[in-house]
């Protein structure tokens, strides 16, 4: 009994060893580009992000989001998260489609999305996720998710009520599957630097343009000679791919892999609700404008176009396996949704 009691004191002191220690967690520390400049007002969003992430892993990972061309070039940032040079991006997958037709498929389906939450349940519920991994996987990059700045609005200096308005319509548009769809609705796309559209549209070399999203079309004084703006869009709405290195994916624990997964699907509704609240302000001021008027397309009309882009989607399908696969995955699901008409 006495010895017992004489190792007491060294047992409570190991005890209030054990307790006390701190537990020392692994850190993560990893720097992501995005394809935003740090002025844009979604780049503050992206580093919200980055700090709730930081809460909801108690530290253990630190994310550092950094502007467009911060370590490589907007094209080059899928090499570089795959190689290590970079941990991780938020960039929009069409830079990439000279790699395989299939990121633009699936990274902005021209005329495919009339709201942002039809993207968001193909990409979480319609498999779009898995096949965004087979996409990425052989490049090193796992897909966490996507987000979306929100349908792009649409710039016009005369009334486009309907697609047959689009005939003939002097218009700017970014090269590759934007411009062939809208040739493809009888419209004369010019291929035209963002720079360049406010000149443009002021001087009338050009009636329309496929330029952003409403508030900064508004904040820019475009609508002082693009005075019939549609809103929302009926065609363009870019996905933001939020994607990491996979080695370190992989290695991770499952809590952190599952803080990951859920904080980019909170991400993408928290870029899209702050963006529609500036929007809902610019158009407010738009419509109280009595020489602005804001066009809503129908429906039908909406869906008019989207039969129209399917065409596209279908030469660009035949570019290649994945592209393919990307093609009948979007349009079944299009499809399932009564989004599109089948054929």
């Amino acid at each position: 009994m006495k010895s017992i009691l004489s190792k007491l004191p060294a047992i409570a002191a190991l005890s209030l060893v054990g307790f006390s220690a701190p537990v020392v967690a692994q850190e993560y520390q990893w720097t992501f580009q995005t394809s935003a400049q740090s002025g844009d007002n979604f780049f503050a969003i992206e580093e919200a992000w980055a700090e709730r992430v930081k809460a909801m892993s108690s530290g253990r990972i630190e994310l550092t989001i950094v502007p467009v061309g911060s370590v490589v070039a907007h094209n080059e940032t899928l090499d570089a998260v795959g190689a290590g040079i970079l941990q991780g991006h938020l960039t929009d997958p069409s830079y990439f489609s000279g790699k395989d037709p299939a990121f633009a498929m699936l990274g902005n389906l021209v005329g495919a999305w009339s709201d942002p939450q039809q993207m968001f349940n193909y990409m979480n519920y319609g498999g779009g996720k898995d096949l965004f991994n087979e996409l990425v996987n052989p490049y090193g990059l796992q897909f966490l998710g996507a987000s979306a700045t929100g349908v792009e609005a649409f710039l016009s200096t005369r009334p486009l009520n309907t697609v047959e308005d689009l005939k003939g319509l002097k218009m700017r548009a970014p090269e590759g599957m934007v411009q062939e769809v809208f040739a493809a609705a009888g419209a004369a796309p010019v291929n035209l630097p963002g720079s360049e559209v406010y000149t443009s549209l002021e001087k009338g070399v050009i009636d329309a343009a496929d330029y952003t999203v409403f508030s900064t079309n508004h904040a820019q004084g475009m609508h002082e000679f693009a005075t019939y703006p549609v809103y929302p869009g009926f065609h363009s709405m870019p996905v933001v791919d939020v994607s990491m290195n996979k080695e370190i994916y992989d290695a991770l624990p499952g809590d952190l892999q599952e803080i990951l997964d859920v904080s980019v699907r909170d991400f993408a509704q928290d870029m899209v609700a702050r963006l529609e609240m500036a929007n809902a302000v610019a158009v407010a001021e738009a419509m109280a404008d009595p020489k602005i008027t804001v066009i809503n397309w129908s429906q039908e009309e909406r869906a008019k176009f989207r039969g129209i882009a399917k065409t596209q989607w279908a030469q660009w399908a035949g570019r290649s396996d994945m592209a393919s696969k990307a093609y009948e995955s979007v349009s079944a699901y299009l499809i399932s949704a009564g989004l599109l008409v089948e054929e």
